[in-house]
């Protein structure tokens, strides 16, 4: 399999390269030349096989040969071993026809952790054969950092600087990074939000010399690795529900659009998807975008769900390259657009096919709030804000009922302890293994949002 970059002025590049690289050298991002189909008959056959079977025959493709394929099961095998739960990814009833997906049995209790501990070791595997070492550099809204961070802590291989925005997300989320105290482990917090600290994580990938210099890499989902073990737990929990006889439809919510852009990777290589919601709170970029075509950055507002808290979603530009029929050269006058004025249109032929796919639903603080309540009231269930807003957006434009609706649950109630609390009158604990997190000693660095500081502190820090 190769891989093209949506800007169409970097080289076609191999699985392993696409993994260390992340962002294209051309400033976009990486995708493969075609999608592989599953068959129906395919998908029949993924009936009661584990997570760890049907992931290695969704990723194989991409993947195997170039990875042989006894080795890319064993890496999996190893990946998920970490789970608190067998399923990996279980389905929990709602009501009737109305489902929930569990993505938060890793480690750090998140859905990143799907992806992430794959990726760890995809690097040390695909690093130890080359005799490389790679400086990772993230940025991370809440979740992403702590999956990140937990999947390389200790690795001879890589070491990883991970920026947060200071202040901006949850105490647990905050320690879950900064508690880990690892040689190769650097945090920061960013004077900013969530967008000026993926913007200076662009702009290190933008600056070659800087990039070459430290051997540069991205574990955010810029990476296509990351987008790519997320389709799985697609076909794990559409299969469960009765596909391919049976056709189903997600709710996700999303700031970033890599997870809900890899349930419309899922659907075009074969799985029978209804419909993909994507909701967002209240910094509804994607909501507008996918409602009216015009793509305008904001202010980014903080919410209770602060790993939505995102007015620029790095990932849309590969749905973008998806509409336009692999134009590169349209996406390249989009993203020069948006660099320039803040924004760009999306024409309407592409805006349609969008929508053929994708609805978008923006839910406010009222409605988040009110949904972790209803839940709870009827279910006994808790969930996060994140997990209510993709439930509320569910409900809303849930219009065929016979069509089993999936909200993904992306992170553990514990993580925001606060909204749930408020809203349910319970405490959520932490799972044992994290239940001293608190006590535990912190290790962050404060910088300003100024990228020669970052790239001293780097240097200072390799």
């Amino acid at each position: 399999m190769k891989y093209v970059s949506t800007r169409g002025e970097a080289p076609e590049l191999n699985f392993q390269e696409v993994l260390l690289t992340g962002l294209a050298r051309d400033g976009g991002l990486y995708l493969p030349q075609s999608w592989p189909l599953i068959t129906d008959y395919e998908i029949s056959t993924m009936a009661g096989k584990s997570y760890q079977e049907i992931a290695f025959r969704v990723m194989a493709p991409f993947v195997c040969p170039e990875i042989p394929e006894a080795d890319f099961k064993e890496l999996i095998d190893k990946a998920y071993s970490s789970f608190r739960h067998d399923a990996i990814a279980p389905l929990t009833q709602l009501d009737s026809n109305e489902w929930m997906l569990e993505l938060y049995h890793g480690p750090t209790l998140a859905f990143k952790d799907v992806a992430l501990q794959l990726l760890g070791h995809l690097f040390d595997y695909v690093l130890k054969k080359r005799g490389e070492k790679v400086t990772i550099v993230g940025a991370t809204s809440g979740d992403t950092g702590s999956a990140a961070i937990d999947c390389v802590q200790g690795s001879e291989r890589a070491d990883i600087f991970m920026l947060h925005p200071k202040g901006r997300v949850s105490d647990v989320q905050r320690r879950q990074m900064t508690t880990v105290i690892e040689d190769n482990v650097h945090n920061i917090a960013i004077d900013g939000d969530f967008d000026d600290c993926q913007a200076m994580v662009k702009a290190l990938f933008n600056d070659l010399e800087f990039r070459d210099k430290i051997n540069l890499s991205a574990v955010n989902s810029i990476n296509w690795a990351r987008v790519m073990a997320q389709v799985v737990y697609y076909f794990t929990s559409a299969v469960a529900l009765g596909a391919p006889e049976r056709r189903v439809s997600y709710s996700v919510p999303t700031g970033n659009f890599g997870d809900v852009y890899a349930g419309y990777i899922a659907k075009e290589m074969g799985l029978p998807i209804e419909k993909l919601i994507v909701a967002t709170n209240i910094n509804d970029i994607l909501t507008r975008t996918l409602t009216g075509g015009e793509y305008k950055v904001g202010v980014t507002i903080a919410t209770i769900s602060p790993s939505m808290d995102i007015q620029v979603s790095s990932n849309f530009e590969r749905l973008l390259y998806n509409i336009y029929d692999g134009s590169a050269a349209d996406v390249r006058n989009l993203m020069e657009s948006l660099k320039q004025q803040g924004e760009f249109t999306i024409g309407d032929g592409q805006l349609e096919r969008a929508k053929s796919t994708f609805k978008a639903l923006r839910v406010s603080e009222d409605e988040t709030k009110e949904t972790i309540k209803d839940v709870y009231n009827s279910t006994g269930h808790a969930i996060d804000p994140h997990t209510a807003v993709g439930i509320n957006a569910a409900r809303k434009n849930w219009n065929d009922k016979s069509i089993p609706m999936i909200s993904l649950s992306t992170a553990h109630p514990a993580k925001f302890p606060e909204a749930v609390k408020e809203m349910t009158g319970q405490h959520p604990a932490l799972p044992a293994h994290m239940a001293d997190l608190f006590e535990r000693e912190e290790k962050f660095d404060i910088l300003p949002n100024d990228l020669d500081a970052l790239k001293k502190y780097i240097l200072d820090n390799l």
